[in-house]
């Protein structure tokens, strides 16, 4: 499997968290860094999917919003 290059790199606490039960969680500064909604309804969606209607809601507000990304 091919290593990820330092810009890709997930940083834990930053990027993901842990579950309870062991998940792969990602979280909202994440997803604002890969830059589009994947339609999956994820917890810290940023986007405002709902996968119940499989629509985007509004898009939300974010502290992250205006942070520059490298």
């Amino acid at each position: 499997m091919k290593e990820q290059s330092n810009e890709n790199k997930l940083i834990e606490g930053e990027d993901f968290y842990y579950t309870p039960e062991g998940y792969k969680c990602f979280t909202e500064k994440h997803h604002l860094k890969r830059g589009y909604c994947c339609k999956s309804g994820c917890r810290h969606c940023p986007y405002g999917f709902d996968k119940r209607t499989g629509e985007i809601r509004k898009k939300r507000i974010s502290q992250f919003e205006n942070v520059s990304i490298r």
